[in-house]
């Protein structure tokens, strides 16, 4: 069937856009993560004479990056709505961030959704696939003390040790208090069969929307950080516990992410630009840490119990268009997250004349040099 004039003209407009969203990006890139490697590389010496302060201010500059990444998405139209519990009334508290996984776009979600929460994003850790590191944002996430782990059997356990010697050399040095993470340990499209099979074959329930979750790095995580007063097992790094003056990890939050339609929005998109605009729903439930089983059989359980509610409130929005209410509430109450424009062009701004200041001071050096 031929394409008409009309029909052409839009994909035409289509292709432009993304082109033009994609030099953009590349161009923020180029000015953006150059310009935070050299900050950082200028304030060491605040780092050796006020370790606090130099975290602080790497802190700020990290979340300005991600606000960067969040408004490829935000122009594009790619916008959040959030259901469920208000985790602003615990962003200044430690937290563990439990999130189910489909497509890159999860952590574009993420960076977005979050920058509204208080210091979260500037005092966040991440656990992700270690392909990332080897990303355009590598570099940003190896500085600010994110964690990189490897998937397979074979490298598990070690990844584990490597993963609690993280924590409890960086997590409180470095004043973290998220920490997020997807126990699934991959893609949705990628682990169902094998999640459904082993389900079959253990008696678990059969899930679509999800895969189960495993419990190698939430356990890690929790026996390293929680505080011995919270669930009577003794915490990792303790030591630095008591120096930090820490309460240790008091929450847990479960979010999940759900897309119109079951279609995740994956990193292409988010930086082309070429989807039309859409809301991505992002769904909290807090949990007290004190509540959260330390022992591995009843910890797997309640984690698993976790992900079934994921699948249930996953099927409720795919066939209504919204989450269920929460218990006691008779009717589901949602939140528009919403960003300043101003201050995204205020922030990629910044960047650009970073970008420049670097670009001259070098000039100047070389020219003195040569």
């Amino acid at each position: 069937m031929a394409m008409t004039l009309e029909q052409a003209q839009r994909v035409g407009y289509t292709c432009l856009k993304a082109l033009l969203r994609f030099a953009f990006m590349v161009a923020n890139n180029l000015v953006a993560i150059p310009s935070y490697v050299l900050y950082v590389i200028v304030l060491q010496p605040l780092r050796m004479l006020d370790s606090k302060s130099f975290w602080y201010i790497e802190g700020v500059l990290f979340k300005w990056l991600l606000a960067m990444v969040a408004s490829w998405g935000w122009w594009a139209g790619y916008t959040v709505v959030e259901w469920g519990d208000d985790v602003k009334a615990v962003s200044e508290d430690e937290a563990m961030v439990l999130v189910n996984h489909q497509a890159t776009g999860d952590v574009c979600t993420l960076m977005m959704c979050l920058q509204d929460k208080g210091t979260v994003v500037r005092q966040m850790m991440w656990l992700m696939d270690h392909i990332f590191k080897y990303t355009n944002f590598g570099i940003v996430s190896l500085i600010h003390g994110d964690f990189f782990i490897r998937q397979g059997k074979a490298h598990r356990d070690h990844q584990l040790v490597l993963l609690k010697e993280h924590l409890e050399k960086y997590y409180r040095s470095r004043n973290r208090k998220w920490i997020v993470l997807f126990p699934e340990g991959g893609f949705l499209r990628k682990r169902r069969e094998t999640s459904q099979a082993y389900a079959r074959k253990n008696n678990l329930p059969f899930l679509k929307h999800v895969t189960l979750p495993r419990l190698g790095a939430t356990q890690v995580i929790l026996n390293t950080l929680v505080a011995p007063q919270e669930n009577g097992t003794p915490a990792g790094g303790d030591t630095v516990l008591k120096e930090s003056k820490s309460k240790g990890l008091q929450w847990v939050i479960d979010t999940t992410i759900a897309y119109p339609k079951g279609e995740p929005i994956d990193i292409q998109t988010w930086i082309l630009g070429y989807r039309q605009p859409t809301v991505t729903h992002v769904h909290y439930r807090i949990f007290p840490v004190k509540d959260v089983p330390a022992e591995p059989e009843a910890l797997t359980h309640w984690l698993y119990q976790r992900f079934i509610e994921k699948e249930d409130l996953l099927t409720h929005f795919y066939e209504t268009g919204a989450f269920p209410p929460l218990q006691g509430q008779t009717k589901a109450i949602s939140r528009e997250m919403t960003l300043s424009n101003l201050w995204l062009v205020g922030i990629q701004s910044l960047a650009f004349l970073s970008g420049g200041m670097w670009y001259c001071i070098f000039q100047y050096f070389y020219h003195c040099l040569f």
